[in-house]
């Protein structure tokens, strides 16, 4: 026999090997059966194309070098945590929080305590949220961290890579962590360059290449945006450091939508214990953590500006984002109020939120018109039916693409932060999310949902009920692989 023909009978008993132990290792695998039968579909249609696929997209894994570091740090990053919990003017465990477990669910499983005592602001435009950073890396004395999913060099950015510069001559440490795929092009640019001519340590975090792609899942992201200043002052939210006026302006949806919150607090410490432990995964080299002094603001009877820090990703506790989700959503009495650019939640969420429609609970959804991720655009829609069955009011925001990340119950509770209303997010990503429960920031938030619904149309059941056979195909079909996205 030749080789050629050979390789004809080994090649297809190959293929057929490792799509079974795929098909074996999916089946007691944990993880939902809509993802497991995506994947089978996948692999059984596109047999070659599909086995790749999983190869490389698959499994979460973290890489070798990257998880061993996590499990070798984590015992000082939680005994770091933990002390905060023993600061009796940071953590007053008789406070009356009306949405305790949501609280007591992420202590207990992220080891990170509720921090009392923060002044928050929500700032919605790009001029306010750029000045005000501007002004806050002006006034720094000490230290300046940052990660961000993306950054790009143009309009009011280099402003504020201007003000880094002049903040670090005058002595400020400043240590940048960036995503090596939304910040590629920034990585491998003059600015760049001159940043860290400048002293400004730039670090590119998650590298991806083709040899990279077999030992580690390529698609793991830095998806956080984080800035803290002398341990005091931060920022998060869903804004990455790009100015929205020259943003992706050849996506076709618009200017970006986006906010961020300014935190004057102790949990800002949280915040940069969260950096110092990414940067020292990246770099093994130590930052100094430093305990915050005492809350900024008094305790009050009815406020005591609690917050909560939920850092989610791979190696973090599993499900945490959408457990927290779940129990924010059923604890939900009057009111649900949720902003995402992305909506293809999993299906517990999903019927969560449908159940609380059912119970009398006034949901409203909001989301962009028009969307950069095709896939995604229509595979959410096969999530209206029974949402909008149930008395789910659905928007589409059409003034940009709405990249706020915002969810709001019976305007006292809220979540804010980079944890889009998807599998990758509540999954893939390392994430951020503040949960709040504070009336003052609560009320910032629902003006700001107010101003979203008014540059919304709101979807009409009767009429979505008319839409074409061709549509609901291809909502079908994209759906099928939603649990992928």
């Amino acid at each position: 026999m030749t080789i050629e023909q050979i390789l004809a009978y080994i090649i297809p008993i190959l293929v057929w090997m490792v799509t079974i132990t795929i098909t074996l290792r999916l089946i007691i695998k944990k993880q939902s059966v809509p993802t497991m039968l995506s994947w089978l579909i996948v692999i059984y249609v596109f047999p070659v194309v599909g086995i790749l696929a999983y190869l490389i997209f698959g499994e979460i894994n973290l890489g070798k070098h990257r998880a061993v570091m996590f499990e070798q740090l984590k015992p000082k990053y939680m005994n770091w945590f933990n002390r905060l919990s023993h600061c009796d003017n940071l953590v007053n465990t008789q406070t009356n929080l009306l949405y305790r477990p949501i609280f007591d669910l992420a202590n207990q499983r992220l080891g990170v305590p509720c921090i009392l005592g923060n002044e928050l602001h929500i700032l919605d435009t790009p001029e306010s949220i750029m000045r005000s950073i501007i002004h806050d890396i002006n006034q720094a004395e000490k230290s300046i961290n940052m990660v961000f999913y993306i950054w790009s060099a143009k309009g009011l950015v280099n402003e504020v890579t201007q003000a880094l510069i002049n903040a670090r001559q005058r002595g400020v440490a400043i240590h940048i962590l960036l995503d090596s795929v939304g910040s590629r092009a920034f990585l491998k640019s003059t600015e760049c360059q001159v940043m860290r001519d400048n002293g400004i340590e730039v670090t590119e975090t998650l590298h991806v290449n083709l040899f990279r792609m077999f030992f580690n899942r390529i698609d793991l992201r830095q998806h956080r945006k984080i800035i803290v200043i002398d341990n005091q002052i931060s920022y998060t939210g869903s804004m990455n450091m790009v100015d929205p006026k020259f943003f992706k302006k050849d996506s076709n949806v618009g200017e970006w939508i986006d906010i961020m919150v300014r935190i004057n607090g102790p949990v800002s410490a949280v915040l940069n214990g969260l950096h110092a432990w990414d940067w020292e995964i990246e770099t093994r080299i130590k930052l100094p953590l430093e305990e915050p002094d005492c809350p900024l603001l008094p305790l009050e009877q009815n406020n005591s500006h609690a917050v909560q820090i939920l850092a989610t990703g791979p190696c973090f506790p599993d499900d945490l984002m959408v457990q927290s989700l779940a129990i924010a959503i059923f604890s939900a009495r009057k009111s649900i109020v949720i902003t995402s650019p992305y909506f293809v939640p999993s299906h517990n969420i999903a019927e969560a939120l449908r159940i609380a429609a059912l119970r009398g609970v006034e949901v409203s959804i909001i989301i962009p018109k028009e969307n950069d991720s095709l896939m995604v655009h229509w595979a959410s829609r096969t999530f209206f039916d029974d949402l909008l069955a149930a008395g789910v009011k659905i928007y589409h925001f059409n003034q940009g693409l709405l990249h706020t990340k915002s969810m709001l119950i019976d305007n006292r509770l809220a979540l804010v932060g980079t944890v889009n209303m998807d599998m990758r997010s509540f999954l893939l990503n390392f994430e951020v999310t503040m949960v709040v429960e504070d009336p003052a920031f609560a009320n910032e938030i629902s003006l700001l949902h107010e101003g979203y619904i008014k540059n919304s149309a709101l979807i009409d059941y009767a009429q979505w009920r008319k839409r074409s056979v061709y549509q609901r195909i291809i909502e079908k079909l994209f759906f099928l692989f939603s649990p992928l996205l």
